[in-house]
């Protein structure tokens, strides 16, 4: 048995844990990345405020039987420089309460216990079929040290290579460039994912849950009203859900002949906001809000 097998917990708890907002500090001192500070609400798991050299960047809720995020939220800035380097880091502050908040590159050498069995590892996603999925992509950051911060593994999912470097790139690609030119005040971005109705598949012996769909929405309520015929639907608000899974049924994200032949079956589908909240309350069995009042609540 490989070393990291033997440091598998032995109990899984059901996917939906219920963690008190007490644990690692709440989303309190990072409430800024939030559209007026109010994080998301029907779902819950441990909320993660994502620091990087002492500075908070973005937030993370994260469900530890699943060792991946539920979603991760951050204020959008248009991008500059070029894409760091990847430098992957952990979460310290998952594995000890009283550790420091700052992220952590991951250390030479054996793997400590608690790391391993609080949150997803580098060996979980090596030799395996999924990539890194960035929920909070390093391409809509302006700041080196906001975009190198992306680089935690409480941030990505497994995520097909298909979809990671296919529709879903041209969709953060897509938001990117709508946000840039017709946002004239701060835009906020949750990106999520949504699970199998069943036991879907894992990583590393189970240990990483992998998600059937990839979920994001942005919120900005201060625009250019002068916006291009296929993007008056696109504000102050919109979402989008993105196939993991060629092989998925197609009530939530129809697949066309052209797109198979394109996207080989990893759609996305854009969508209202609310749309998206009514196929997460219908997958999840929960009510789920992503904004406050639907990103129509007055600046």
């Amino acid at each position: 048995m490989s070393p990291l097998a033997a440091l598998l917990p032995l109990v899984f708890a059901a996917a939906w844990c219920r963690v008190s907002e007490a644990d690692v500090g709440g989303f309190a001192p990072c409430l800024q990345v939030f559209y007026k500070s109010w994080p998301p609400k029907g779902l819950t798991g441990t909320p993660v405020c994502q620091r990087y050299h002492d500075q908070y960047r973005f937030a993370t809720l994260y469900s530890r039987p699943r060792r991946s995020p539920w979603f991760s939220a951050y204020s959008y800035s248009v991008p500059a420089g070029k894409r760091p380097t990847p430098s992957w880091m952990f979460e310290p502050q998952l594995a000890y309460p009283g550790a420091k908040g700052n992220m952590a590159p991951f250390p030479p050498g054996p793997l400590d216990r608690n790391v391993v069995e609080s949150q997803a590892v580098e060996p979980d996603y090596i030799n395996s079929t999924y990539t890194r999925g960035h929920l909070n992509p390093s391409l809509h950051h302006q700041i080196h040290e906001d975009r190198a911060a992306t680089f935690t593994l409480t941030n990505v999912v497994p995520q097909k290579a298909g979809s990671n470097d296919g529709p879903w790139e041209d969709l953060e690609n897509h938001v990117n460039k709508s946000l840039a030119a017709f946002c004239l005040g701060e835009a906020h971005v949750v990106t999520g994912v949504v699970p199998y109705r069943g036991d879907g598949p894992w990583l590393g012996g189970r240990r990483v849950a992998v998600p059937e769909y990839l979920w994001s929405a942005y919120c900005c309520p201060v625009y250019n009203h002068s916006l291009p015929e296929e993007l008056r639907e696109a504000f102050p608000t919109h979402a989008a859900i993105g196939r993991n899974d060629r092989n998925s049924t197609e009530e939530i994200v129809p697949v066309s002949q052209e797109a198979k032949r394109q996207f080989r079956g990893f759609d996305v589908r854009r969508m209202p906001l609310k749309t998206l909240e009514e196929h997460l309350k219908d997958r999840l069995g929960v009510a789920v809000s992503v904004f406050y009042e639907q990103c129509s609540g007055s600046d």
